[in-house]
């Protein structure tokens, strides 16, 4: 290789390492602007309170997600309870599992509304499913709780908007509530401090594969 071809790389050498060098500091200073923006909200954020988080929207994954959460509290020394709504008595993984480290379980048990076709039988199941929710949005000793598909209930019209309403915002303060399902009540979510949307872009179900244990339930 010729001195002049040496120098020419050598020079490009010089002008990447150069080019490298300029990108890492703008990576740098736009990260810092990142960390500054994170630090000014944790800074900012200092109340503490029992949350109410509602995870809502036609996509899969909104119950998986609330038990995330309760196995996550669990996980800490928390104490947590679970009421299920619809749901019926097929084997439930995560009750399996979380039954077994003292987390306190109400299941509905008639199944989904379109199996009974039964208003008055599904109102009544709603209902005494419901008074176990009341008792433990009065017990303080509960750090969290979920209630998996109550929008449904509240939907169908099988519990009171105005009865869920009150038991919400009269619970122990401490007190962390998460609700599944589809199509929340708009007031329900004015009241939620946290509310995410799940939106469905494609789901095996409807391509014909069928719900399997292990990991739709």
């Amino acid at each position: 290789m010729s001195a002049d071809n040496q120098q020419g790389n050598q020079t490009t050498n010089d002008s990447q390492s150069e080019r490298d060098k300029v990108k890492a500091e703008r990576h740098k200073a736009r990260q810092q602007k990142v960390k500054e923006g994170v630090d000014a909200k944790i800074a900012k954020a200092q109340t503490e309170k029992g949350v109410l988080l509602v995870l809502t929207g036609n996509g899969k994954g909104k119950s998986t997600a609330g038990f995330g959460n309760i196995t996550r509290a669990v996980g800490h020394g928390k104490k947590a309870a679970v009421v299920q709504f619809i749901k019926g008595n097929w084997p439930c993984g995560e009750r399996k599992v979380l039954e077994q480290v003292g987390v306190e379980f109400h299941v509905m048990g008639t199944g989904f509304t379109w199996e009974t076709q039964d208003r008055e039988k599904d109102t009544q199941a709603a209902q005494a499913a419901w008074q176990a929710a009341e008792k433990l949005l009065q017990d303080d000793s509960i750090d969290i709780v979920l209630f998996d598909e109550l929008t449904y209930m509240v939907t169908y019209h099988y519990i009171e908007l105005e009865r869920v309403l009150a038991a919400l915002k009269n619970r122990p303060p401490m007190q962390h509530v998460i609700i599944t399902g589809r199509a929340c009540h708009r007031e329900i979510i004015a009241l939620a401090d946290t509310v995410s949307e799940v939106q469905p872009i494609k789901h095996a179900f409807e391509a014909g594969v069928k719900a399997q244990i292990g990991f739709d339930y």
